[in-house]
């Protein structure tokens, strides 16, 4: 390392990526940017066997290159790079997300302390993709991250920055765990926590995720590579935190949802009178209030109306999926191998 870095911790940007170079056109330039301006250390591009451009275009961008050694998944990618790395802090950025220009000083900032292990921030509330699903998955995040602990109970690694020494200390994200990208990033968070570690979330850490959602995927990334896996982590260790989308009130909300279900289908059915609903769905939109102002302040009245009905399904398919957790677990104490 140069003498401008002897003095500070410097910072290595890590971003897997497999085919990515649409999103990397728009992701990359602003990182090589802070390395021009000497506030971050080296940016590394994992290649994780891409069969576009990626490999071509993060090198003609100036970007330090390495192959993964194979199809491994970001986790894996991510281990690869977090090995080669030279900086103290190791920046795990997804191909598809664009830092704010004050990211890497924010990032710096967080690590003063030396019992702060890691930092991470937030999507910001200007997500590009214009569907609904897209802005509605993007602004749900924000508003979580916005409103959690500032003592993040977990990890999120598709913005956050781990020190080198307790990365690998740790031993890294757990592929062996995870064979597809899951919550890895969760569960190694929960770790550096119980080796004593802290983890900061800087709600003005923010980046713009470019992802655009659809049903399909993002139904089945929410159940089976969010809230399952969650689950059972959350399950074999000290049970449900109190944080992020998992926390008390998040709870409550998810039994005010099935109840608002129940409600509209058994007035369907002729079995529940109309004023019932109605008080029903007052108290769902009561308990939502903040979520669904966000809604409304951002893309107006329609979107919000349509944001509140799904983010009841939200709750609805989260809840199923934590329950099917819940039975696995209590199988797996009955019946131990």
């Amino acid at each position: 390392m140069d003498n401008k870095h002897k003095n500070i911790l410097a910072i290595s940007i890590i971003m897997p990526v497999y085919n990515g170079v649409e999103f990397m056109k728009k992701s990359l330039p602003p990182l090589m940017a802070m390395q021009e301006r000497g506030e971050v250390f080296e940016v590394i591009v994992v290649d994780d066997s891409s069969t576009d451009d990626t490999a071509r275009f993060a090198e003609d961008q100036g970007a330090r290159v390495l192959p993964s050694g194979g199809r491994l998944g970001p986790g894996a990618a991510r281990n690869v790079a977090a090995e080669e790395a030279q900086g103290d802090i190791l920046w795990f950025i997804d191909a598809d997300v664009i830092v704010h220009d004050d990211a890497a000083s924010l990032m710096l900032e967080g690590f003063n302390s030396d019992n702060v292990v890691a930092v991470f921030g937030s999507y910001d509330d200007k997500p590009p993709a214009e569907n609904f699903l897209s802005q509605y998955k993007n602004l749900v995040h924000h508003f979580y991250h916005q409103k959690a602990s500032e003592n993040a109970s977990t990890f999120w690694s598709g913005c956050g920055g781990i020190r080198k020494t307790a990365f690998l200390a740790e031993g890294g994200f757990d592929i062996e765990m995870f064979k597809h990208p899951s919550v890895e990033d969760i569960e190694l968070g929960y770790r550096l926590i119980s080796s004593g570690g802290r983890i900061r979330l800087l709600t003005n850490l923010q980046c713009t995720h470019l992802k655009e959602w659809r049903f399909v995927n993002l139904v089945h990334t929410e159940v089976f590579r969010r809230a399952i896996p969650w689950a059972r982590l959350m399950l074999s260790r000290e049970g449900l935190m109190n944080d992020l989308n998992v926390g008390k009130a998040e709870r409550f909300k998810a039994g005010v949802a099935g109840l608002f279900f129940l409600s509209v289908l058994f007035s369907l059915a002729g079995v529940m009178i109309l004023p019932i609903l109605v008080l029903v769905t007052l108290l769902a939109l009561l308990v939502n209030k903040d979520i669904v102002g966000l809604f409304y302040q951002r893309k107006g009245l329609l979107f919000s109306i349509g944001g509140f009905l799904f983010h009841q399904f939200y709750y609805l398919y989260s809840s199923a999926a934590f329950v099917w957790a819940l039975i696995e677990h209590h199988i797996a104490k009955a019946n131990p191998a």
